[in-house]
């Protein structure tokens, strides 16, 4: 396994919308042990293939404290089945530093291929939902912050620009 490269906002490969898998092989199966690596060590619950600009439709989530309850979802759609927004926190590995409100379906019934290649579907509700309806975001070329205002959202992207740049300068 190896950890790879988390793009930040407002890196434009964010945008770019994610091709499905035709095939689930051990380049997937490794792209997956490495998504998970990359995303327990930064540390967060969930990360696209997107994120680290790979744009396969691949996304790795664990909500769990102790890294137990590793998901997989291949090709992953979701179908809201109550209309109720709820507001929750959020917050993004590409977007690092920044959290902040956002409304979105409580509960969605959710369809994929697993880590092996074969069919799951499960009902998510709480925060599994609101993370993967991130995660599928991310998949689609959108990011938490463009459900923000755009005051905010240019604050954010100046603040990371900046950061960036003094990254670039010390080297």
């Amino acid at each position: 396994m190896s950890k790879l490269k988390i793009l930040e906002f407002p890196d434009p490969r964010l945008r770019t919308i994610a091709e499905p898998v035709d095939v689930v092989d051990e380049e997937i199966k490794q792209l997956i042990d490495d998504m998970f690596e990359t995303m327990y060590d930064a540390p967060g619950i969930g990360l696209a293939a997107t994120q680290v600009n790979v744009h396969k439709r691949v996304v790795t989530i664990d909500l769990s404290e102790d890294k137990s309850e590793p998901l997989a979802l291949i090709n992953p759609e979701y179908t809201v089945l109550d209309d109720t927004l709820e507001e929750m926190q959020e917050g993004c590995l590409s977007v690092p530093g920044f959290f902040d409100n956002v409304n979105r379906p409580q509960k969605i019934q959710v369809s994929s291929l697993n880590r092996n290649g074969e069919e799951q579907n499960f009902v998510a509700d709480g925060l599994l939902a609101v993370c993967i309806q991130h995660e599928l975001d991310h998949l689609n070329g959108k990011l938490f912050v463009d459900y923000l205002s755009a005051l905010k959202r240019n604050r954010i992207r100046g603040k990371l620009e900046k950061k960036h740049r003094q990254e670039a300068i010390s080297g």
